[in-house]
C-alpha cells in the first residue's frame, strides 16, 4: 500500500465476495485484491475509491451481519431504527448527488434522503449486509 490513508476500515460480511461486488456496482468502489481460501470464502478484499482503501472480509461462518443481527436481536433491532451512522464509513464523493441516484436506482437502502449544509452535502445508506456508509461532498468554499 502506498497511499497518504493513515487509518483503513475492516468490514466482516456473511458473503464477502457478493458483498465486493455489490460494493463495486452500487456504491462504484474500484475492486484492486479479492483472496479467497479453498472453500471460496473471502479470506480478504480491498476495495478503493479515489486514492482510499476499504477492506472486507468472511471472518468467520458463525458472523452475523447487521442486517441478519437484527432481525434475531430485539436490541439491535431497536436501536437499527435510527437512520443515522451508528458504525459505519464516511466516504468522501465527487458528485453526491449523481451518487445518492445511482445508489437508489441500484437497491441501496436509503437511510436519509439528501441533507444541505455544513459540512457538506450528504446521505447515509445501507449496503446489501446492512453495512452503513455516509457519502459526502465537501462544500466548495
Amino acid at each position: 500500500m502506498n497511499n497518504n490513508q493513515q487509518i483503513i476500515p475492516m468490514l466482516a460480511y456473511e458473503d464477502g465476495i457478493a458483498a465486493m461486488n455489490w460494493l463495486c456496482d452500487v456504491f462504484g468502489f474500484v475492486e484492486n485484491m479479492r483472496m479467497t481460501n479453498d472453500a471460496g470464502r473471502l479470506t480478504h478484499g480491498e476495495l478503493k475509491m479515489g486514492n482510499s482503501l476499504v477492506m472486507l472480509a468472511e471472518p468467520t461462518p458463525h458472523y452475523q451481519s447487521p442486517a441478519h443481527h437484527a432481525q434475531n436481536c430485539e436490541i439491535v433491532a431497536k436501536w437499527s431504527t435510527v437512520p443515522y451512522i451508528i458504525n459505519g464509513v464516511l466516504v468522501y464523493v465527487d458528485d453526491v448527488e449523481q451518487h445518492y441516484a445511482t445508489a437508489k436506482n441500484k437497491g441501496a437502502t436509503i437511510l436519509t434522503d439528501l441533507e444541505y449544509g455544513y459540512p457538506g452535502t450528504r446521505y447515509r445508506a445501507a449496503d446489501v449486509e446492512g453495512q452503513r456508509w455516509m457519502f459526502m461532498q465537501i462544500e466548495k468554499d
